[in-house]
């Protein structure tokens, strides 16, 4: 303490709690860095999501088919006849839709309009779809009506009412509403 008459020092020591040893100073932790990621114009530069023309056959894509119906199945408790359609509606609704075997019924552009064949890639407004003939398919959401069938279920997506990845939609509440016309 500094020199101060003893009465001073008496007040101090009743009015004020005294430090009596130093404290060092906190050693601060080391941030943990972020690994680095792509940025999507490296991503698109990498071709990271592009499937090899040698690698678009229908047949290898058949067993991914086959996980898909086993999923959806236990998704949907088995898909008994005596199951409720609008439960699995729901299901279908939030599923995740790469190797479904998909159908276009109905589009604006009528060139889309019997496109049939497996999802390789579903993004946010575009499918990407293997046909039985090799040929890889863009179909655009926006304007088409997608036919789905799971162990004689018929299910029908509105490609407008389904703009969203895969990941946002699992989250995302629909609401009932009637049918759209294109």
């Amino acid at each position: 303490m500094p020199r101060k008459k003893d009465e001073a020092i008496r007040d101090a020591l009743t009015r004020k709690a005294v430090v009596l040893e130093h404290r060092c100073a906190r050693r601060k932790k080391p941030k943990r860095r972020k690994t680095k990621t792509f940025t999507a114009k490296q991503r698109r530069e990498l071709r990271l999501f592009e499937i090899e023309p040698e690698q678009q056959r229908y047949e290898l894509f058949l067993p991914l088919h086959e996980l898909w119906k086993q999923y959806i199945r236990d998704l949907c408790y088995g898909l008994k006849p005596d199951a409720q359609p609008q439960m699995v509606q729901s299901k279908l609704l939030k599923a995740d839709l790469h190797g479904a075997v998909v159908t276009v019924t109905k589009s604006k552009c009528p060139s889309y309009v019997g496109i049939t064949g497996i999802i390789l890639q579903e993004f946010k407004h575009v499918f990407k779809i293997i046909t039985k003939d090799n040929k890889l398919k863009v179909v655009p959401k926006i304007n088409n009506v997608f036919r789905l069938e799971t162990d004689g279920f018929i299910s029908y997506i509105y490609g407008s009412k389904f703009q969203l990845r895969a990941s946002e939609r699992s989250a995302k509440k629909f609401k009932l509403k009637g049918t759209i016309d294109l």
